[in-house]
């Protein structure tokens, strides 16, 4: 393992760079830059950017509030990609401008399909407690 990586295998600075590409992308959303009424009308949360190993590549995994009109509001922010990767790339100092890519983050609704497993009263019964172990 290098020095620069984590015991996971991404390097630290692709974490960072990452996070400072969530930041300027929340910032930008927060504010209201883009000038779209689908997206004034939403408040959108980027829960994680994963960068590529050259740092071209960028995709952000957002989610709206509540979860509404998660598509509307992915076709909005790809409708705006151009202009979301100028600003972003004005505020990340990169050689290059990562290309933006939007996906709906599913992390969420896989808690909550784990969790509503869990509490199903079949394996519910088999997490009891077990005085016998």
């Amino acid at each position: 393992m290098q020095r620069n990586e984590t015991p996971e295998g991404k390097s630290v600075r692709l974490l960072r760079v990452g996070e400072q590409v969530r930041h300027a992308l929340s910032d930008i959303l927060m504010r209201g830059d883009v000038h779209d009424d689908v997206l004034a009308s939403h408040l959108v949360s980027v829960t994680e950017v994963r960068m590529s190993p050259d740092l071209r590549h960028a995709t952000a995994f957002v989610k709206p509030l509540l979860g509404q009109e998660e598509e509307i509001v992915l076709k909005a922010l790809r409708t705006h990609t151009a202009f979301l990767q100028r600003s972003v790339a004005a505020r990340v100092n990169t050689r290059y401008a990562a290309k933006l890519k939007f996906l709906a983050d599913r992390s969420f609704d896989e808690g909550s399909h784990i969790d509503a497993l869990l509490r199903a009263p079949k394996v519910a019964q088999d997490l009891g407690t077990d005085e016998e172990a």
